[in-house]
Formats: structure tokens, C-alpha cells, sequence
């Protein structure tokens, strides 16, 4: 029977972004992914180069799968906020490999940084139309509305799961959070 590529290259993305989610890039091993593939060590090489190339890829899929389930509207950023809350609440292992690229990777990638600036574009628009406070620069806004958002990550208590009452509450927070810094003041008109 002929061997699926494809379905041997998902394999792999699939248990990297586990190895990667739990360790980082540097504790990483490649023989864990592999094993957990299912898969020969060599394919990862001829398949995506090295290990920080297999990193590479498995955060340029994440971001997308991110952007797909969480579509950016400028307009309504308080949903925006709770759009991503849920999302994250629902996958916590996006937070952990976003956490261990920042530790190990600090500046953007160019896909980060096009992302960015396609965003703040769009607030800046928002802004010029009267749809967001002029109070604040579009990165800025930007910036603390996705703090808003993944700050309850920060109050994980030792991988314990929230009741849904203190999820609840504290969506409505980043929600409230981000329409507070958000909407337009009297100053802006």
C-alpha cells in the first residue's frame, strides 16, 4: 500500500504542535514528534528542513486556523475580545506555543507582522469613521484589546479547569474592558 504524504505531513504538524505547545522550540525533541506521528524522523527534514522550520510552520498554521475562527472586525472589538477568549478557553495550547515563541523568538514574523498592520490599518479606519475612540493610536487600541483578551490566561491556577460561572464572568470582563478603552468619547467628536 503507497504511503499518503499528505496525510504523513498532518501527522507530523499535528504532533509538533503538541511537542511544540508543551516544550518550546528548544525542548522540543524531534524523535518525540516523529514517534508520535507515526512517522520516520527523516520525513520531518525532507519535508519541512529543520526543526525551527518545522516551527516556522506549524505557527504560520495556527495563526491561520486562529484568523479562520476568529474573524477580525474592526468595528466591534469588544466581540473581537470575546471571540478570541472563547477561542482560547476552547484551545489553551494556542496561548502556550504563542507564549513559548515569545520567550524563545521575540520579534514578529513577517506573517505577525503583516497581520498587525493589516489590523491596525482597519482601526485606524474604524477610527476615521467615528467607530472607535480617537483616544488612543491604532496600534495601542489594537494592543490592549488582545490583552484584554488573554489576560485571564495569566490567572491559570496549576492547569485547574474554571467553573463556568468564572468563565462567564470574566468573558463579560474582556468584553467590558474592551468596549470601555474602545468606544468613542465625547472628546472625539
Amino acid at each position: 500500500m503507497p504511503r499518503d504524504s499528505n496525510a504523513t505531513k498532518a501527522r507530523l504538524l499535528d504532533a509538533a504542535f503538541a511537542e511544540f505547545a508543551a516544550y518550546g522550540i528548544a525542548g522540543a525533541r524531534v524523535d518525540r514528534i516523529a514517534e508520535t506521528a507515526g512517522a520516520n524522523k527523516r520525513l520531518i527534514y525532507a519535508y519541512f528542513g529543520n526543526k525551527e522550520q518545522l516551527f516556522d510552520e506549524v505557527l504560520r498554521r495556527a495563526m491561520e486556523a486562529g484568523a479562520e475562527s476568529v474573524p477580525f472586525d474592526a468595528d466591534d472589538l469588544p466581540g473581537y475580545a470575546g471571540a478570541i477568549f472563547d477561542h482560547l478557553v476552547a484551545r489553551p495550547d494556542l496561548m502556550r506555543l504563542r507564549l513559548w515563541k515569545l520567550l524563545e523568538r521575540p520579534a514578529a514574523t513577517e506573517p505577525e507582522a503583516e497581520a498587525l498592520r493589516r489590523k491596525t490599518a482597519q482601526v485606524a479606519d474604524a477610527q476615521r469613521r467615528g467607530k472607535l475612540t480617537l483616544g488612543m493610536e491604532p496600534a495601542d487600541l489594537l494592543t490592549m484589546v488582545l490583552a484584554a483578551a488573554q489576560a485571564w490566561f495569566w490567572a491559570d491556577e496549576a492547569g485547574q479547569p474554571w467553573p463556568p460561572e468564572r468563565l462567564a464572568r470574566h468573558r463579560a470582563a474582556v468584553v467590558e474592558t474592551a468596549r470601555r478603552i474602545s468606544t468613542p468619547k465625547a472628546a472625539d467628536a
